[in-house]
């Protein structure tokens, strides 16, 4: 069973995936690290249940699904470092801008 299976996020919490930033233009030439702008889209690996709703004590339903992209804010999130060495992080629901079609 791979670690990813194994990770359940609590509450509003997703498991996003970012994308590979771009190490190469359409010409073949080599961007640097330094160069590399921060990619801000990334894939949901994982959803918690959701909130609770603070009145009935049921929990809300988050509005994004796994293998949804989405719009990330530049900072935040939690970085979580699996055994299949890629990096994942961790948000809240309110964190994630927008969902990508």
């Amino acid at each position: 069973m791979s670690a990813v299976k194994r990770l359940l996020p609590l509450l509003d919490r997703v498991l996003i995936q970012r994308a590979e930033a771009l190490t190469k233009t359409k010409s073949g030439i080599v961007i640097p690290e330094k160069a590399q702008s921060k990619v801000l889209e990334g894939t949901v690996i994982a959803v918690g249940p959701g909130a609770r709703n603070s009145q009935t004590g049921a929990h809300v339903p988050l509005s994004v699904k796994v293998g949804e992209k989405v719009l990330l804010p530049e900072y935040g999130g939690t970085k979580v470092e699996l055994g299949d060495s890629k990096e994942y992080h961790l948000f809240r629901e309110a964190d994630i801008l927008a969902k990508v079609e």
